[in-house]
């Protein structure tokens, strides 16, 4: 019997607000233990809560980036369970009111796009983090109260590679809609992951098998690898599964048991007596609307549509945003001058690729962002690319014009190709002169090509460049050279 694999996520992120989800303390990570505390966050009595607004701003504006309906009331409740690095012994987390739900993730996968469905997606907060050492151990409550939201999938994932590329998903739409920094290795990003397994083309649901506080994407992969084997290997001998929670071991390759639980925790969800249901306001969600961005995926297949891209160059663009808003903005001046299709899609290719290939790597070279850069211009970018593309310089002289570019600020490209004397040779009576010499000058070459060595035209393109002192267009000399060898 063949098996399938049915699994859900529950990916909980830190939001990248400045202050704690209930007070004013600091929501950083590195701090000393326990420095950024106060009685709110350390849950001492007599104390109440006041709701981070930005929190639940970034709350709503990820509904929007994830398709999601925004409840226009929602309301905190408690949570409550015993564990070391939880202070007040609840969590205050949105429960029977989310103040998102109903969405849908889109990403490509397998050469086309998948769609996993958002349950919801929900505010609530963050627990301190334990500590063990050889003789003791010790709780540091800097996180605890730092706002964290929690994003459920549906069960609509088949695969360990189909959850980790919804995953890093998820993730480039959170960074990009500024929500989280998603830094995996400062804690902003864990995931638990709901799996089960039951035969092909059957509609009941195995034993749930939840995987508790995975760290990595890579690791979420190689857990669930191990974890859909292992489930398929116990029913195929004949055993029986049962609803349990597991840990990975990353060092060992494999999942063990925490505990066996045949039904949920009850938790004894209640409102939370000190907080006010969360009604936004229009005018509250209006300033929400204004934050969303351009989904990732959406601008990757919008680079490929309007600029006709390769799939790796839109990537790129997708991925790095500053340099995709350059691009653009030097893409305007291609395909205003430009009205040929066939030379507008090289000239643009041509200029994605400077960007990628030549002013990116200067950019990181100063260890700098794009707008903290003076880069030279839009303009100049298309200016230098067009030249070497059309062959009027060559690929030594564009990367001195570029350097020349970088070092001095200057954007006047034909003065700096004129005043370093890079201009290319084109004209084909020359070409042709030069070729005519070098033919003269190497018959055992040229002998050697006539016989059917090929190498021997990169011997005679090269004689000819030095005699052109390095001038002549190297495309017109093979192509020049090619025809009177062949005569």
């Amino acid at each position: 019997m063949d098996y399938e694999a049915v699994i859900g996520l529950e990916t909980h992120v830190q939001l990248g607000t400045k202050s704690k989800m209930w007070c004013g303390c600091a929501n950083e990570f590195g701090a000393p233990p326990n420095t950024h505390v106060c009685p709110v966050c350390l849950g001492l009595p007599g104390v109440l809560p006041v709701a981070n607004e930005e929190a639940l701003r970034l709350t709503a504006l990820t509904g929007l980036l994830l398709n999601c309906a925004v409840s226009r009331s929602a309301k905190f409740d408690r949570k409550n369970y015993f564990y070391p690095d939880m202070p007040k012994n609840y969590q205050i987390t949105q429960y029977a009111q989310p103040s998102t739900m109903n969405g849908h993730v889109d990403f490509e996968f397998n050469g086309s796009i998948a769609r996993v469905r958002i349950t919801r997606a929900h505010l609530e907060e963050d627990v301190g983090k334990n500590f063990h050492f050889e003789r003791n151990s010790g709780v540091d409550f800097n996180r605890a109260g730092v706002p964290l939201m929690e994003i459920v999938s549906e069960p609509d994932i088949t695969s360990a590679d189909m959850a980790y590329e919804y995953l890093n998903s998820l993730k480039d739409i959170l960074v990009h809609g500024g929500v989280s920094d998603c830094d995996m290795e400062k804690g902003m990003v864990r995931c638990d992951v709901n799996v089960s397994v039951r035969p092909k083309g059957s509609k009941e649901l195995g034993a749930k098998i939840e995987i508790k506080n995975m760290n990595s994407f890579s690791g979420v992969r190689k857990a669930l690898e191990y974890e859909i084997r292992r489930q398929i290997e116990v029913l195929k001998g004949g055993g029986r599964l049962a609803q349990s929670t597991r840990r990975w071991d990353d060092v060992a390759g494999i999942t063990e048991e925490m505990r066996t639980k045949e039904h949920a925790h009850d938790y004894r969800y209640f409102p939370d007596p000190d907080l006010m249901p969360f009604v936004p306001t229009d005018d509250w969600l209006a300033g929400v609307r204004k934050r969303v961005v351009e989904l990732p995926l959406a601008r990757k297949q919008r680079f490929m549509r309007d600029y006709q891209l390769t799939k790796e160059q839109a990537e790129f663009f997708k991925t790095d945003v500053e340099a995709g808003d350059y691009f653009e903005k030097s893409a305007a001046i291609v395909l205003a001058k430009n009205p040929q299709d066939e030379t507008r899609t090289r000239e643009l290719r041509a200029v994605a690729n400077t960007l990628i290939q030549q002013w990116r790597p200067r950019v990181l070279a100063k260890n700098a962002r794009w707008t903290d850069v003076a880069v030279p211009g839009f303009s100049a970018l298309v200016a230098v690319t067009v030249p070497f593309y059309q062959g009027r310089i060559s690929s030594t002289g564009f990367q001195q014009v570029i350097t020349e570019m970088f070092d001095s600020g200057r954007s006047d490209v034909e003065t700096i190709i004129a005043e370093k004397g890079l201009a290319q040779v084109s004209d084909t009576g020359a070409i042709e002169k030069f070729c005519d010499e070098v033919i003269a000058a190497n018959p055992g070459p040229v002998a050697d090509f006539k016989n059917g060595k090929a190498a021997a035209l990169n011997f005679l393109k090269g004689q000819v460049m030095k005699l052109s002192k390095g001038k002549a267009n190297p495309a017109l000399v093979g192509e020049i050279l090619e025809e009177k060898l062949k005569t």
